[in-house]
């Protein structure tokens, strides 16, 4: 499987999503003909989220912001005002909680789909059952990273392929053994498809062949299994969180120093 071709390219035919949609069916009717059994589509989550109906008035943007808010990591202010990276309720640590102005009529901003997991499913099993055919769902949504400068497509919701694979306990070409090593297949997807998605070209779907292999027969895990649980995440805490926790455990500390003794 390592040296099979793989294939990525865009589908054409999906014209302006809008609120109660049926997805599936539009998504079907641009990739019937085309689309092979094994293949995973990688589905850009703006149009998710429109056919979900996810939004709403620009004007309530920051209000919004704070509603899909289930903790800040960090704020910075800048001349235009604030930006905030947050944590949402499905784990995903983005900036503005994935509230996004663009590919949307002016006055309006799009919120992530409420659960990207189980709108993936729900597209999988429309499609499987029009086509009857093993099928993966990745849904994408660009990201900025840590510690690097631009912004990459990752996967925010998924069914039907294994999202990562686990390659501990097996041997590299000099023989020896991995110890760690877990690719986020799911997130390679997403970047991948990305590069024939664009983010004008009005191509919200890709066609990702030749992985047919972490296709699987069942939905899976979903992308919430590529979220860090924070007690294995080293950076958890964001600047103004961790600045409170040692401004409080400080306190703490002085309070018993100076507490009388019996």
């Amino acid at each position: 499987m390592a040296n099979a071709p793989l294939t990525v390219f865009a589908v054409d035919g999906i014209g302006e999503i809008q609120p109660d949609d049926d997805l599936a069916m539009l998504i079907g009717d641009a990739i019937a003909g085309t689309v092979q059994d094994g293949d995973i589509l990688a589905i850009t989550s703006k149009i998710v989220s429109k056919a979900e109906g996810r939004r709403v008035v620009a004007a309530d943007r920051e209000q919004a912001i704070t509603d899909e808010t289930v903790r800040l990591v960090a704020s910075r202010k800048h001349p235009g005002g604030v930006t905030r990276i947050v944590e949402n309720r499905n784990g995903l640590v983005l900036a503005a909680a994935g509230v996004d102005a663009s590919n949307t009529p002016g006055g309006t901003v799009l919120l992530l789909p409420l659960d990207p997991d189980e709108s993936a499913r729900r597209l999988r099993a429309s499609l499987r059952e029009r086509f009857g055919m093993a099928l993966g769902i990745v849904i994408t949504d660009t990201f900025g990273r840590p510690w690097r400068d631009g912004q990459t497509d990752v996967a925010i919701g998924a069914a039907g392929i294994r999202v990562s694979e686990n390659l501990a306990g097996t041997v590299d070409a000099h023989g020896r053994t991995l110890q760690v090593t877990n690719a986020a297949v799911a997130d390679e997807i997403a970047g991948a498809a990305d590069l024939v998605k664009g983010k004008t070209s009005q191509c919200p779907v890709a066609i990702v062949r030749g992985l047919s292999h972490i296709v699987t027969a069942e939905d899976g895990p979903g992308a919430r299994a590529l979220v860090r649980p924070p007690e294995r995440d080293m950076f958890h805490m964001g600047t103004d969180e961790a600045c409170a926790a040692g401004y409080e455990a400080g306190l703490r500390a002085a309070i018993e120093a100076n507490r009388p003794t019996r």
